[in-house]
């Protein structure tokens, strides 16, 4: 399986490829297009920065389907804020669905576009993962919006509108491009924060953690040979 990993900022990008590093898996560099990437040949993942915000994410996402037209899954990784209390900082939500919550139409009914998650990662990821890991992995929806959550009442309504667990800007972006392509896509998020007023804070102290977290479920899955490698 060839798979495409793309985090949104260049931050999460550096911090998964340290994270691998500490693992013991080589990244070579390289270029795909006009963008450079990172070769991790033990994982079978090609890792690329995506770019803040969904249309930036999409853009760059494309790009790299456009260029290497094999690829058999992308994953979108990065960090997330909790909409539930039962996530804490570290833990791993896999998105079972992208859910894409601030389209602000007013001409009819609310638009709330959901993408679901590739089933056969879905599968893998539920079925196989039978280590404990020292973090939580939850499965379920994740919401997609260009909008830093920093209040408990929006946290509630996002949560009530659309049934995420966590929520994050650029996911719904990716799974467009994936949609447009025809590639199988899932967004798997590291928990930074509470989606509350310490949230610009606690993204900066758990971002680490969480990236390393990321990394650490991919190799797993991969070491079971179900997934990326």
């Amino acid at each position: 399986m060839k798979t495409l990993l793309v985090t949104p900022i260049q931050k999460e990008f550096d911090l998964f490829v340290q994270g691998c590093a500490e693992l013991g898996f080589e990244a070579d560099a390289s270029t795909i297009g006009r963008l450079p990437v990172r070769q991790l040949p033990d994982l079978n993942i090609t890792a690329a920065c995506g770019g803040l915000g969904k249309v930036q994410f999409a853009i760059q996402t494309q790009h790299l389907l456009d260029a290497r037209p094999e690829w058999n899954l992308v994953i979108c990784a990065g960090a997330a804020g909790a909409l539930v209390d039962e996530l804490f900082p570290g833990d791993i939500v896999v998105a079972t669905e992208t859910v894409e919550h601030d389209i602000r139409n007013k001409f009819g009914k609310p638009l709330l576009p959901r993408y679901a998650s590739a089933a056969n990662a879905l599968a893998d990821l539920r079925n196989g993962l039978i280590t404990p890991f020292a973090f939580n992995v939850r499965f379920g929806p994740i919401a997609s919006g260009d909008e830093d959550v920093v209040d408990v009442e929006r946290r509630r309504e996002i949560h009530l509108q659309t049934g995420a667990l966590a929520v994050a800007w650029e996911g719904a972006g990716g799974a467009r491009a994936c949609h447009f392509s025809g590639v199988p896509f899932i967004e798997i998020r590291g928990i930074t924060d509470r989606a509350d007023m310490q949230a610009p804070s606690d993204f900066e102290t758990n971002l680490a953690r969480a990236m390393r977290h990321i990394v650490e479920l991919l190799s797993e899955w991969s070491r079971k040979g179900l997934g990326p490698g």
